[in-house]
């Protein structure tokens, strides 16, 4: 048993693969990082960042009550695939959307706010013209699907213990590329927790493909989020590490309070690309890899120079085995999460996406904004695929900008007589 513990953190210290992992208790190390068995022989590294507070004096202060969100509305599937979307509470939509502050341009780096693609109605999807949703109206549609719940969404300051970020990194990264973000805000006293997935970073990497299908992944991240989960919880994720946040949200929905997606694309379903270059064989991708590298480089970064080297360098973007690499790409499979599974998200999602990227058109982030029932889209111009690893500051200030936004409450009538 000794020897097989050994072995398994050695293993994910020095970020070789091996062909089984023997069962590890969940292993804290003085370094923050954590390396935790979510099921028999597969072992996750986790940075878990705890900010040391003051042991609580009697009972925590009650917060103000405050009135709660109504999200209200309807989606309607029809036969021939069109979707409309209702939404009941438009007004809600257009006061939030109004509620958000401008974006803040630290440094020179510029971040820009693109229209509401939804235009001021919101009550039809932008995809449908008028006339066909009419004539659509008038047949029989293939689902239904109603809306109606409260959402309270707070202010999320660092000082609150029942608050909890958790960063989820995309393919080919590791959670070092969230490195700015994680000391940031654990600073600002956020208790912070990012994973590595499955075959990346210093987490074990199983050699068999089925250890790297989205659904084993997402099972991955839910019990990360089990173990670590508190009151309040945002999600961040980047790239393929946004499906997971979607999945998360959806599944726990009285648990995540906010998500943040940083170029995560359109809300539609996974599937793996039959043309794709990672269904080479194995042998061919590993002769390969240097040149994948390099042109992730080139299309993930706006720059290509000695900064954006060493970033991708001490990123361990990209530095994953070919085997885990063609693996994960013909994994991506998720027919669940097509545009209705977005649109019955409730909770609060701030988009970030970079000018520059070349993986994911700001169109499909427009898509998903138009979907989703209380989004804000913020572009980077000055940034990319990586835009978290080239921007950290305007990053940092969106992310830390969004976690204190809370919507105002309209003043009751008692209120205002006071106030006369």
């Amino acid at each position: 048993m000794l020897t097989s513990l050994a072995d398994g953190i050695l293993c994910c210290l020095l970020g070789k693969a091996t062909n089984a992992v023997g069962p590890v208790d969940s292993v804290e190390s003085s370094d923050g990082y954590s390396f935790v068995e979510v099921k028999p022989g597969r072992v996750l590294r986790v940075k878990h960042a705890c900010p040391a507070r003051p042991p609580e004096e009697g009972p925590e202060e009650p917060q103000p009550e405050r009135d709660g969100v109504h999200c209200k509305r309807k989606i309607t599937v029809y036969r021939n695939g069109q979707l409309v979307i209702e939404n009941l509470g438009a007004a809600m939509r257009a006061e939030l959307l109004h509620c958000q502050n401008g974006p803040v341009e630290p440094l020179g780096t510029t971040a820009r706010e693109l229209p509401d693609p939804a235009g001021q109605g919101g009550a039809t999807h932008p995809g449908a013209r008028p006339a066909a949703a009419g004539r659509c109206r008038k047949r029989k549609p293939k689902k239904i699907i109603h809306i109606d719940c409260q959402k309270q969404i707070t202010s999320c300051k660092g000082t609150q213990r029942d608050v909890v970020l958790f960063f989820i990194h995309g393919v080919g990264g590791s959670l070092d590329i969230w490195k700015e973000q994680l000391d940031f805000f654990a600073k600002l006293g956020y208790e912070v927790v990012a994973p590595d997935l499955a075959g990346h970073g210093s987490s074990s990497a199983p050699q068999i493909a089925a250890a790297y299908t989205f659904y084993a992944l997402a099972e991955d991240m839910r019990a990360v989020f089990k173990r670590y989960a508190k009151k309040r919880n945002i999600l961040i994720g980047h790239s393929y590490g946004v499906s997971f946040c979607t999945f998360l949200a959806h599944e726990y929905p009285e648990l995540v309070h906010k998500v943040i997606m940083i170029n995560g694309g359109g809300p539609t379903a996974l599937e793996p690309s039959l043309c794709s270059i990672f269904n080479m064989p194995t042998c061919v991708l590993r002769c390969l890899s240097p040149c994948l590298a390099w042109s992730f480089l080139k299309a993930g970064f706006a720059r290509q120079g000695a900064k954006e080297k060493q970033l991708l360098k001490q990123g361990n973007a990209f530095n994953v085995s070919s085997f885990v690499l063609r693996a994960m790409m013909s994994g991506q499979y998720w027919p669940e999460g097509d545009e209705v599974y977005h649109a019955e998200l409730t909770v609060p999602v701030l988009l970030v996406h970079g000018m520059h990227d070349k993986f994911v058109p700001v169109e499909e982030d427009q898509r998903m904004a138009e979907i989703l029932l209380i989004a804000f889209l913020k572009v980077i111009d000055e940034g990319s695929h990586m835009v978290m690893m080239e921007c950290p500051e305007t990053v940092n200030t969106l992310l830390h900008e969004f976690l204190l936004w809370e919507p105002e409450t309209p003043a009751g009538p008692g209120q205002d007589a006071a106030k006369k």
